[in-house]
């Protein structure tokens, strides 16, 4: 059976919907001799013959063993018309994708980058996973948008660096940056003690600062919200407050940092593995829209407060 090609069996369902060998090899653009060939190295791979041939104009008859090849055989030509259309969509980018992001990326960065691909490929499938902190691993996934180097057999490019800005209480500082020893023993709302945040409270400590953490809890927008209440300032990532209210809220007030905290906001892929053209479309609208950001915090990393 190793012998049979798809170009028999697609020859073969040719002659059973056409009825004769002749009218098979003007549907198919081939010799009558190249049909004959073509079920003649069919039956001797079977072992045994697919069609009676009653010889003349008359339609040809197919056997108990055609039958048998025949309904197998649409279903390989099928799955083969399906492999060949998968082919073709990842070539043209219209595959399936899947990015592992954390909450910063998923703000601004994604939603432009699924946004893009979807009006590019509308075909594609996109699929997100959130990715912890303490201890990111690409594994399947194609792209992984992350702020920390990570270990394994990886690619990457660096996005950009973000800074980390100070949101207090409308009055609470004066007005424009704040040096960052101002908030020794300041109250300050923060995020849990995973490893970004450890690390931002490490970066502010050796900058002569050691705020009083008086309550930890999960997510900017709640913070934010804390920090409205009067319960203390916190310290947050440029891309959590792009197109908040915590700009323009007249409770709030939002201050560079001198100097100010940064992270790099890295983009990886598996090493050695060939990204499909959708994967490099991502990567490449990734660093587009990085730049653009990078363009904005460089101009503006916080409003007069």
């Amino acid at each position: 059976m190793a012998d049979v090609e798809l170009r028999h069996l697609k020859t073969m369902v040719a002659i059973a919907e056409e009825g004769t060998f002749g009218k098979a090899a003007g549907r198919l653009g081939y010799t009558q001799s190249s049909v004959s060939q073509q079920v003649a190295a069919l039956e001797k791979a079977v072992g045994g013959a697919v069609f009676d041939r009653p010889g003349g104009p008359r339609q040809v008859r197919i056997t108990p063993l055609g039958e048998v090849v025949l309904a197998h055989g649409r279903d390989l030509l099928a799955k083969a018309e399906a492999l060949g259309e998968a082919v073709d969509r990842f070539r043209a980018g219209n595959g399936r994708i899947d990015i592992g992001t954390f909450q910063g990326a998923t703000r601004l960065i994604l939603p432009t980058v699924v946004r893009r691909l979807l009006d590019e490929h509308p075909g594609c499938d996109i699929r997100l996973f959130e990715v912890g902190p303490d201890d990111p691993r690409i594994g399947e996934l194609d792209l992984l948008f992350h702020y920390s180097r990570i270990d394994g057999d990886v690619e990457h490019v660096e996005l950009l660096d973000e800074p980390y800005l100070l949101v207090a209480g409308a009055g609470a500082f004066h007005n424009g940056p704040v040096r960052v020893r101002s908030l020794d023993d300041a109250p300050m709302v923060a995020w849990p003690a995973n490893y970004h945040q450890r690390w931002l409270e490490r970066a502010l400590a050796s900058n002569g600062a050691r705020p009083r953490i008086v309550f930890r809890t999960t997510g900017h927008e709640t913070i934010v919200s804390m920090v409205r209440a009067g319960i203390g300032s916190a310290v947050l990532p440029w891309l959590a407050l792009q197109g908040s209210e915590a700009w323009s809220d007249d409770q709030l007030s939002v201050h560079q940092l001198r100097p100010s905290p940064t992270t790099t906001w890295y983009l990886y892929w598996p090493a050695g593995r060939t990204q499909s053209p959708l994967a490099a479309r991502a990567v490449d609208i990734a660093i587009e829209t990085a730049n653009e950001l990078a363009t904005q915090i460089g101009g503006q990393q916080a409003p007069v407060s």
